[in-house]
């Protein structure tokens, strides 16, 4: 009996030990295996016959495992969420404000805007003088199609 209780409380510290280290360091996908040692070692700790010597005792750990899925899942998408890409296209651009500072002449992509903390090449149909805010309407390659605010189509 002694022997059990210690295999069922090193069971329950390191699933609890687990959880621990998911916390602190979130992103290490142990919620599942802690979940399963943990019901483990109340298992073992409470119906040690039930867990060795019985069909329940297994599905009763296959349970914990999937409760334990269905925990990690959303747990996961609080702790890391969907953000943009990090890094930029300039297709990832489009839709974005920019401002020229380097004005912009038609069929050329002499001209640059600046869009967050980046510099791109800028061409657009009309000229654009330095310091107009515009919206980036296309891009490709190393370079964005760009329009005034003020002649941009609302989004």
């Amino acid at each position: 009996m002694i022997v059990n209780d210690a295999i069922g409380i090193a069971l329950v510290l390191v699933g609890v030990g687990l959880f621990a280290f998911e916390l602190i360091h979130p992103g290490a996908l142990l919620l599942i295996p802690g979940s399963i040692l943990l019901m483990a070692g109340v298992l073992y700790l409470a119906l040690p016959n039930i867990l060795l010597d019985s069909y329940i005792g297994p599905v009763l750990v296959i349970v914990a495992a999937i409760v334990g899925a269905l925990v990690q899942i959303p747990y996961y998408k609080w702790v890391a969420p969907i953000h943009r890409p990090m890094s930029t296209t300039s297709g990832g651009l489009v839709g974005e404000e920019a401002i020229v500072i380097v004005p912009v002449e038609p069929n050329t992509i002499r001209g640059k805007v600046k869009v967050k903390s980046e510099i791109w090449s800028a061409r657009a149909a009309t000229p654009i003088p330095a310091g107009t805010r515009v919206r980036i309407i296309h891009g490709e390659g190393v370079s964005v199609t760009v329009q005034p605010i003020d002649a941009a189509s609302p989004n």
